[in-house]
Parts: structure tokens; sequence; C-alpha cells
């Protein structure tokens, strides 16, 4: 049985999210072509994990025959995580951009399942699980643009998505989301509509064929 981990992190209502709207996209598309597979889901926003302590930073570092009690305790939630993530056949994280970089609740959650010598490193047990991170941004700031300098969202999930937790990583992109609210961007409206349709387009093409592959 195939499982797919869905995380939210943006705090606006689903309603309203362009982020939440696409994950469900692709939750969709996925759950349709996995019939038989398993939804693991985690609204950060609405349920936050708890930033890591020292002990819990510590034990992560440490055998797990050598914690303390304080630290068994405070690693027990974080194992809880890691399980989760390493349940996955793929995952679809979506990740807004607030204030240049992600939401301080995807970067807990982040904190927490970065375990060395586990799901982080050469050896990951993460390594190859297909990743789709659904970003939205108030304008663009694709490469070229005058906001690009500023886009801390790819550049810092890259790092730490591909880099440190192996993943197979990808990304899929709605701008011009201010266009909605602000009377003096409607202009962009038009930009906002087409990028937020190609971003559910995309999310459903890489749901189809999202799924790990696991060594018998």
């Amino acid at each position: 049985m195939t499982t797919l981990l869905h995380l939210d992190s943006s705090v606006s209502a689903r309603d309203t999210s362009v982020s939440r709207a696409v994950t469900e996209t692709f939750r969709r598309a996925w759950s349709a072509h996995h019939p038989d597979g398993t939804v693991i889901y985690r609204d950060l926003a609405a349920e936050p994990v708890a930033h890591i302590t020292a002990d819990a930073y510590a034990a992560g570092l440490s055998d797990p025959r050598t914690h303390t009690a304080e630290q068994a305790a405070a690693f027990a939630p974080r194992r809880r995580l890691v399980e989760e993530l390493e349940q996955a056949d793929a995952i679809v994280i979506g990740a807004p951009m607030h204030t240049y970089t992600i939401p301080s609740t995807l970067k807990a959650w982040l904190d927490n399942v970065i375990v060395p010598g586990r799901t982080a490193g050469r050896d990951s047990t993460l390594a190859g699980t297909p990743t789709t991170v659904v970003t939205s941004r108030d304008l663009s700031y694709a490469p070229g643009t005058a906001e690009a300098e500023h886009d801390f969202v790819q550049n810092y999930l890259t790092a730490v998505l591909t880099h440190t937790l192996r993943l197979d990583v990808g990304f899929v992109v709605a701008e011009f989301t201010l266009a909605r609210r602000d009377p003096a961007l409607a202009a962009l409206l038009p930009l906002f509509e087409w990028s937020r349709d190609r971003a559910h387009q995309e999310a459903a093409t890489r749901a189809r064929g999202a799924v790990r592959y696991r060594a018998a």
C-alpha cells in the first residue's frame, strides 16, 4: 500500500489559500491514481509542531540507548514525525512565501525531522522520495525579475530537502496572489489567474507519477 504525506502551512483559510487549493488538487489526483493508498495529513498552521528544544536536539545527535529521561521524552514527538515521513512514498508540501521565506511552522517541522545519521545525510532513509513543493507568492520572484534576490523559499527548501534529506524535489509555483486583494495591481489579475491555473495543472500531472520505488 502506498502512502502520501500531505503538509499545509498557510495561515490563510482553505477557501482563500492558493497553496492549500493546489496541494488539494495534488492530493485528489494522487488518490485517484492510488485508490488503495493512504494519506497522512498535517495542517501545520492549525496544529503546529513544537519548536525543537535543547534536549530534543541533543537526543537526535546521540544513541537512543544513552538518552536521559528528559531527552527520551523530548525526542518522542520528533520520532513520530520522522516515522510519518519515512512511511511516505510521495510527499506534497504547501509552502507559501511569508515575509520572503517559509512559514515558521514549516521550519519547526523541518527542524524536527532532520536527524543526522537517519533522515539527513548521504544514507538518508528518505532518499529518492518524490516530493512536490507548492509555493505561492504575492508577486513574481522568478529569475530575472526585480524581486528575484528576495526569494528565500525555493533556494532554502532546495538546500534542505534535496541536499540534506536527499528527497527528489520539484516545485509548483503560483504567483501574483496580491492582485486578488490590491486594486492597484488589478492589471496583474490575468497573470495571477494564468499562474494559478498552471499550478493546478502541474500539481495534477506530478501527482500521477509520484511514487517512491522501494527495493524488495
